[in-house]
């Protein structure tokens, strides 16, 4: 038998892409998978594509369908994370795909979300220098935002080596549909996506404190773009370059042996499309002929790397497994 785990709102996209990924994990078995309006439905009618689990039925989401697993993932909409998780034994690991634990400050989580502050967990960023010790002594992690994870393994190696002004970094990143969740929504309709580009949230976006937190920036502009896609994030990463160092050198040897974490080869930049379906970040970086700003590109698929993948990765760390298991490096084309 393998290490039962089980996933509340296991019915929305995260929640399916966790299906598949512990579906495919040679160390993880699924103990329950739940739901709210989907409680009782099975997996095949909710995520027809996650053949392994089709006859499981999704249970009510509460603490009695979770307290026997050894790990929960928890892939609830923000702030609905943490009353769930105070009613879990702490026996039980928990991995937070929410936004509920990331924030260390009360007040940036009261201007950005709703509700008071639940606390913080240790922040599931592994490849952040120090942060895989502690996710690995910790019972109980935060994982990371998608706009979060792809803007900050693109920032913070710069910040912290010098070379990048923390006090003026700007962000353009443009996102699939998919990490507006699942619930209907008309503009996400396709007749409202397909063909166009639409920036949201601007100059407000619920990211930019953690972003900030992880990366030691602290100023940032962030505008996120919807992008006719499913899935997937581009972030254009920019800063004031305070030294002449060649910031794809100071990537590639921040992430020299990370699994993941991938600088390209110089003249190649990041696509969504080359990361697919996969658990890896692709980075390219260079300085700006003109302004003389440095420039960062980062691709993520938001559903891996950006929510599933990154949970997975926290939790084979948390339960001392191979941080690899049942992740890809590769995407899918085309």
């Amino acid at each position: 038998m393998g290490i039962r785990v089980a996933v509340a709102g296991a019915s929305g996209y995260a929640g399916g892409e966790l299906l598949r990924l512990i579906a495919g994990h040679p160390h993880l078995e699924l103990a329950t998978a739940t739901g709210f309006a989907q409680a009782g439905s099975t997996i095949a009618t909710v995520h027809p594509h996650v053949r392994s689990f089709r006859d499981v039925v999704l249970a009510p989401t509460g603490p009695e369908a979770l307290a026997d697993a050894d790990l929960v993932f928890l892939a609830l909409p923000h702030g609905e994370s943490a009353a769930l998780a105070a009613q879990l034994p702490e026996s039980v690991k928990v991995v937070d795909i929410g936004a509920d634990f990331r924030l260390r400050s009360a007040a940036e989580w009261e201007q950005y979300y709703s509700g008071p502050h639940a606390g913080t967990w240790t922040y599931g960023l592994p490849e952040l220098p120090g942060q895989r010790e502690r996710i690995a002594a910790s019972t109980r992690v935060a994982n990371t935002g998608c706009y979060a994870v792809t803007t900050i393994l693109a920032l913070a190696p710069l910040i912290a080596a010098g070379v990048a002004d923390p006090e003026d970094v700007v962000v353009v990143a443009a996102s699939g549909t998919s990490g507006a969740g699942r619930s209907a929504k008309q503009h996400l309709l396709a007749s409202e996506v397909m063909g166009s580009m639409s920036p949201y949230k601007v100059g407000a976006h619920q990211h930019v404190p953690e972003i900030k937190q992880a990366s030691g920036a602290r100023t940032l502009s962030m505008t996120p773009i919807l992008a006719p896609m499913p899935r997937g994030i581009l972030a254009t990463v920019t800063a004031r370059a305070l030294t002449g160092a060649d910031p794809r050198e100071v990537l590639a040897a921040a992430y020299d042996g990370e699994p993941f974490v991938h600088v390209l080869p110089a003249g190649q930049w990041p696509q969504t499309g080359a990361t697919l379906g996969s658990n890896s970040a692709h980075l390219q970086a260079t300085v700006d002929v003109d302004s003389g700003r440095i420039v960062v590109v980062s691709a993520t698929d938001n559903l891996v790397k950006g929510a599933a993948g990154q949970a997975v990765q926290n939790a084979n760390i948390m339960l001392g497994l191979p941080e690899v298991a049942g992740l890809a490096v590769d995407g899918i084309a085309p």
